[in-house]
């Protein structure tokens, strides 16, 4: 059997169908069957075929047929008009007395000029571009870190002026992030034409090797060499960056200026600003080189569809059934809640309050828990069904909620203030879907502290991070991460260091990632197993459930200074 399989995978087929073949026609290379030549014969009349058994077949170039001379195939290439004729068209026709080359050396200079070119762009043209590639990206982390730090020291200084002067600091922040946008958009569009080029260079690549290994003189000798297109970058962009002066000299006149505007007033007080600097310090932290399981917490539910963490030490989780429950750290059960829906809610969340909030799908509302009892909160817009919840900092709600759209499904997430929508997430600035429509009404989301929306799509399998206004910043494909398997991302969170952290549930791990999108660890290294829900407490503690097995492990990763 091995030998009969074996064999059956050898068996060369017809070009012309599927069948086994037999013959081989040695003038135009092609495969054929018994069957097949007689309409190989019949399709290229003109031309001579020299039919062989397929043992008895001869690699060699085939030459193009004539224009001139019906019948007759190319067997030089003429330097004067700069294509392939016929031994007729030099003897008595119009290339008569024209300077000629054999074609096989025509197609021996081609090969050698391909070869040469494939060489010098993947040992300089590309890494030249790569360089470039990872040069913007540090630019572009080097422009968001200066706005940032614009930012902080305006707030610094925030703290040591009276309230009646904040439209003066309204105004450096906007002078600040009008030209730090400017900056990111100049930077942007350069770094996409960097990345265009380097597809369009690897294209080029893949096309010059697959006509290296060609038989076919047409195709070769129409090639055309790029090589002096990829020479030079596209013209690079310039940035401006404003800075803060000012001037703080208790007793005297205080001054700001920024960008040429310029404000002075008098100091009205002075308060210590090392209290609150130096405990901010001390609480964040940075990223252990080997994280520690704190606990490993086991539950009743199977599956472990959410967790949502109450203060430093409790949590609420939920599965399929009615009942949302609150644990603590030892696994104890404090609380109980029941829902109306029987297969239990669509996701919970915690207030900035630590008022437990879930999506009941059966009553189509976002109801939330006061004394035990349930109150509704919010209820969705007609034709919308209810999917998962955030809570933010600023006290809003972010809501994912979907749609069916034929055989899949639409998504989009709207913010409420209070019962009130503020915003809606659903398109860019051209009309397109921020999230991938699919067979999933699954976005999980959390808001960073610099305003992001971090979102989990499942449809689309990747991370997509929105700024405040709704603009797409960047997507994340789990790609740097190098997994054995395909990025998968489930339960979302950030943390103090504006990082975010992903649950990828094929690879059994958690992504890191800075605020831009960088991939800093994978954290891989603590028995986790089909990751899906994951909350942060307020130690900037991890408590990560597995859906399949319904335990939670609760996992240090922040080391204090």
């Amino acid at each position: 059997m091995a030998s009969s399989t074996s064999w059956a995978q050898d068996v060369i087929t017809c070009d012309l169908c599927d069948k086994p073949t037999q013959q081989f026609c040695n003038s135009c290379q092609v495969n054929l069957c018994e069957t097949c030549v007689k309409k190989h014969r019949d399709e290229f009349k003109s031309l001579m075929h020299e039919i062989v058994p397929l043992l008895e077949r001869k690699i060699q170039l085939v030459f193009p047929e004539c224009r001139e001379h019906y019948g007759q195939r190319c067997e030089v290439n003429c330097k004067k008009c700069y294509e392939p004729v016929c031994v007729k068209c030099i003897g008595l026709g119009p290339h008569k007395g024209h300077d000629v080359e054999e074609l096989t050396e025509t197609y021996e200079k081609k090969i050698r000029k391909i070869k040469s070119d494939t060489e010098e762009i993947n040992a300089k043209i590309i890494p030249k571009y790569q360089k470039e590639d990872d040069k913007i990206g540090n630019t572009i982390s080097e422009n968001i870190s200066k706005i940032d730090d614009l930012g902080k020291e305006s707030k610094k200084l925030r703290q040591l002026w009276h309230q009646e002067v904040d439209n003066v600091f309204d105004k450096i922040d906007s002078l600040g992030q009008s030209l730090g946008e400017e900056n990111l958009n100049a930077l942007q569009g350069y770094h996409n034409k960097i990345r265009k080029l380097i597809s369009e260079i690897n294209e080029t690549v893949k096309f010059n090797e697959k006509l290296i290994y060609s038989n076919n003189l047409f195709e070769v000798d129409k090639y055309q060499s790029k090589l002096n297109e990829y020479q030079d970058f596209p013209e690079h962009v310039d940035l401006k960056f404003l800075f803060l002066d000012s001037n703080i000299d208790k007793g005297k006149e205080l001054s700001i200026e920024i960008g040429g505007y310029r404000v002075t007033l008098k100091e009205m007080s002075q308060p210590s600003l090392s209290t609150n600097v130096s405990r901010l310090t001390t609480e964040i932290g940075e990223l252990m080189d080997k994280v520690r399981v704190i606990a490993t917490i086991p539950t009743t539910y199977n599956p472990l569809l959410g967790v949502a963490c109450v203060g430093e030490a409790e949590a609420w989780i939920y599965g399929e059934n009615e009942t949302i429950t609150r644990i603590d750290i030892q696994g104890t059960v404090r609380e109980t809640v029941t829902t109306t829906f029987h297969y239990g809610p669509n996701d919970i969340s915690v207030t900035r309050e630590r008022e437990l909030i879930y999506s009941d799908g059966n009553g189509r509302s976002v109801n939330i828990v006061r004394d035990g009892k349930s109150g509704i909160r919010i209820t969705p817009p007609r034709g919308w069904g209810l999917g998962k919840l955030c809570c933010t900092r600023s006290g809003n709600i972010l809501v994912h909620m979907c749609t069916r759209n034929g055989p899949l499904t639409k998504n989009k997430i709207i913010r409420y203030q209070e019962k009130n929508i503020k915003q809606e997430i659903s398109n860019d600035g051209q009309g397109n879907p921020i999230f991938k429509d699919g067979i999933y009404c699954s976005l999980l989301m959390s808001e960073n502290n610099n305003g992001d929306v971090c979102v989990s799509d499942a449809n689309a399998n990747t991370v997509v991070v929105v700024d405040k206004t709704g603009r797409v910043r960047f997507r994340y494909d789990g790609t740097p991460a190098r997994r054995e398997k395909s990025f998968n991302p489930r339960g979302i969170v950030t943390d103090a260091l504006n990082q975010i952290i992903v649950a990828d549930y094929n690879n059994n791990c958690l992504h890191i990632l800075d605020q831009n999108g960088q991939f800093l660890r994978c954290v891989d290294d603590c028995g986790l197993g089909s990751p899906h829900g994951l909350s942060a407490d307020s130690e900037g503690r991890l408590w990560v459930g597995s859906l399949n097995s319904g335990e939670i492990k609760v996992i240090q990763y922040l080391r204090n200074k």
